[in-house]
């Protein structure tokens, strides 16, 4: 029989309390940003829910009145306490502790970050016994009891954060009471659940893979974030007697077809996430992701260099590249001060492409010189070439297609699946990973790029049947598969910059983003709408990892150009956009952009992002977004339209910004970009609110805050 015991961790402002009982049973009592009571930590009835983890296997009883939930799973009921190993390591503290129960061996693995208000955890699961073990289900976090702090019902003080995710229309955040999602305390506890997941090879095609619990009434929040680029899941409900719980996890059988026959003597690995524990509310929460997504990606040059690239796509030549269109393109970007030039689409084929690609060889038709002649020219213009790859699938029409075998695919039901016209490539296969080295080698090393924009424009659902034991084990080895041969590209390839888009933002996550440095956030086409997005990115994605699109447009006027730059501006700038046709004043103001961005990016590396306004919607009339970088502040405001199909509104307008931290403090203002800006403001260094007035509905300002000593 286990020795009762209670562990107790404190890092990083993060108040752990772990309860080994009598018989072994480990329970999670407390873990939060503020230190739990005895009274919090709640009579034995509620300590016994208070589950460390959750596993179901197939065969065994799921003990609870559950519904849909992950409550009451075995074996993880009778898991009993074996060791725990508190140590440290290159990051900061490293904590695991092993359970057991005939032959099958639970760690927790909880990594924590010096000085980062971080947890990120993940669970491993040994077949020490005979028999095979059928995973159903594993919880990559458990946590019971994270509404107990603050006085009143958690139907009153509880918020939840959802960040919902479309294709152009990323990073749309809504908080709602539990009640208003549906969420009642109808009885002791409810056999509903708020369930969140992703299902396929897009990880955020409906959903980004993150959330927040905000406690209004402890003033504090968790939030998290799920490490993978594939399916997942997370719920919130709550158990008896009146707890809420929170479980996170990568794929599982119910939602997304995974299951996994874990052989004698074979291990599996959850998926990682990471969950922010602070004292405030969901800004400062993202702060702290912010900074531990820094910690955790690859080290690369472009994480601090931020130069700025130009894409020839959107707004632009729209994926019909050709030597006559591209030259002059390309001196306009040069004299704009880009510092990359990708080629996007369409440079592989001569008319129709999109269900014939493969094999990413350059059109003759296009480049009657050959793309080498276009790769020199970028060149010779001090600049990087780039060229636009979508390695992960191949068209049906693709000349080897037909030549190679079933399981360089995805299959289910021994058909190959299909998805608008490609095949989806599996990278559990060599024959694959050799296929796609070669393409990049050619790439880099015969055409000389620089850049590579990893584009992927189709999710191929549940996953294949090929060596795995469900679809959905298919797909998560193939998921890690791609990951792994991520890293060894990088390491063949360490300042070759991959930048990650799955038509737009459509797989936005920091599996992917632990790996590279530039995330395409939208394929939103209309800047107007642009800015929503963009003013949102740094909730998922740090900012200069978010590429933001800046496409001026050729019969636009001044504010328009303007409007385009402050959309870019605070995070790594995507230009495009018909420059070679853009004149005058209006290319000038690009230009003025562009500089004053290299004038600031050092700062934007090392900054906090916060909303003054509170996060972006759609329809709302101003927007902002600021960049805490210390001593000095950086603020994008928009004003937008007073309506749809309203026309724009002239006259000055004000808005108020509220900046709580800078209540008290001296601060030098002015509006750095444009230089000629017809806007005014007002610092209230009391209330720490900065009020602003921009002359006309579609416009924008980049604001300047310089704290005096």
């Amino acid at each position: 029989m286990a020795q009762q015991q209670m562990i107790l961790i404190e890092e990083n402002g993060i108040y752990m309390e772990i309860e080994v009982a009598n018989d072994g049973d480990v329970r999670l009592l407390h873990c939060s940003s503020l230190p739990a009571t005895g009274e919090q930590l709640g009579e034995e009835k509620a300590r016994q829910r208070r589950r460390i983890v959750e596993l179901q296997a197939t065969g065994e009883d799921q003990d609870d009145h559950h519904g849909s939930k992950y409550t009451g799973t075995m074996p993880a009921g009778r898991l009993r306490y074996v060791r725990h190993h508190d140590f440290r390591n290159s990051y900061g503290r490293k904590f695991e502790l092993t359970m057991a129960d005939k032959g099958i061996a639970v760690t927790v693995h909880y990594q924590f970050y010096d000085g980062i208000a971080v947890l990120r955890a993940w669970t491993e699961v040994k077949n020490g016994g005979s028999e095979p073990l059928p995973l159903a289900y594993v919880s990559s976090f458990a946590l019971t009891g994270i509404e107990k702090q603050g006085e009143g019902t958690w139907e009153e003080k509880s918020r939840l954060h959802i960040a919902h995710n479309t294709w152009h229309g990323e990073l749309q955040w809504r908080v709602s009471t539990l009640p208003e999602l549906g969420l009642t305390q109808a009885n002791q506890f409810s056999m509903k659940r708020l369930a969140y997941s992703s299902s396929g090879t897009w990880s955020s095609a409906g959903y980004l893979p993150m959330g927040c619990y905000e406690n209004i009434a402890a003033q504090t929040a968790l939030t998290w974030q799920i490490e993978h680029n594939g399916s997942w899941h997370w719920e919130i409900s709550d158990a008896i007697p009146g707890q809420l719980y929170l479980q996170l996890s990568g794929p599982a059988e119910n939602e997304h077809h995974w299951w996994k026959r874990l052989e004698p003597g074979e291990s599996f690995l959850s998926v990682p996430v990471a969950i922010s524990f602070v004292k405030g509310g969901f800004e400062q929460g993202i702060g702290e992701l912010t900074r531990y997504r820094r910690i955790i990606r690859r080290s690369h040059k472009d994480n601090v260099q931020l130069q700025i690239i130009f894409n020839d796509y959107m707004n632009c030549l729209f994926a019909d590249p050709t030597t006559e269109k591209l030259l002059p393109l390309i001196d306009a970007a040069a004299a704009a001060g880009c510092e990359y030039f990708c080629i996007d689409a369409g440079w592989y084929a001569d008319g129709d492409w999109w269900d014939a690609v493969g094999l990413w060889e350059p059109s003759q038709r296009r480049f009657s010189n050959g793309l080498q002649e276009i790769i020199d020219y970028i060149r010779s213009k001090g600049m990087i070439p780039g060229l636009w790859l979508e390695l992960e699938v191949m068209g049906v029409r693709c000349p080897i297609a037909d030549k190679v075998p079933d399981d360089w695919f995805f299959v289910r039901h021994g058909k190959r699946v299909i998805d608008h016209g490609r095949y989806q490539l599996d990278y559990r296969n060599p024959e694959v990973v050799k296929y796609a080295d070669e393409v990049v080698d050619r790439l880099v090393r015969e055409y000389g790029a620089g850049y590579i924009k990893m584009d992927y424009n189709i999710n191929a659902g549940i996953g294949t049947e090929t060596a795995a034991d469900s679809f959905g084990d298919g797909l998560l080895g193939h998921n890690r598969a791609y990951l792994a041969w991520i890293d060894n590209l990088f390491d063949r390839y360490p300042d070759l910059v991959v930048e990650n888009c799955g038509s737009g933002g459509m797989r936005m996550d920091y599996a992917m983003l632990a790996r590279h440095s530039v995330q395409s956030i939208s394929d939103q086409t209309d800047y107007r709408k642009f800015a929503a997005i963009s003013a949102a990115a740094p909730t998922a994605v740090t900012p200069e990892q978010s590429a933001a699109w800046s496409y001026p447009l050729q019969d636009g006027d001044e504010e328009e150009v303007v409007f385009n730059m402050v959309n870019a501006m605070l995070m790594r700038i995507h230009q495009s956009g018909h420059l070679a046709a853009i004149t005058g004043r209006r290319f000038a103001l690009i230009q003025e952009g562009l500089a004053y961005y290299k004038s600031i990016r050092h700062n934007i590396p090392y900054s906090l992002p916060f909303w003054p306004l509170g996060l972006p919607a759609y329809g709302d009339h101003w927007l902002s977004l600021g960049l805490d970088c210390g001593q000095k502040l950086y603020i994008a405001v928009w004003r937008l339209g007073e309506g749809e199909g309203m026309p724009a509104a002239s006259g000055h307008a004000e808005i108020v910004l509220p900046i709580g931290f800078l209540k008290r403090k001296k601060a030098d203002v002015r509006c750095s970009y444009p230089q000629q800006h017809n806007s005014k403001w007002y610092w209230d260094m009391e209330r720490g609110e900065l009020t602003v007035a921009l002359p006309a509905a579609y416009c924008a300002r980049i604001f300047e805050l310089e704290l005096a000593e």
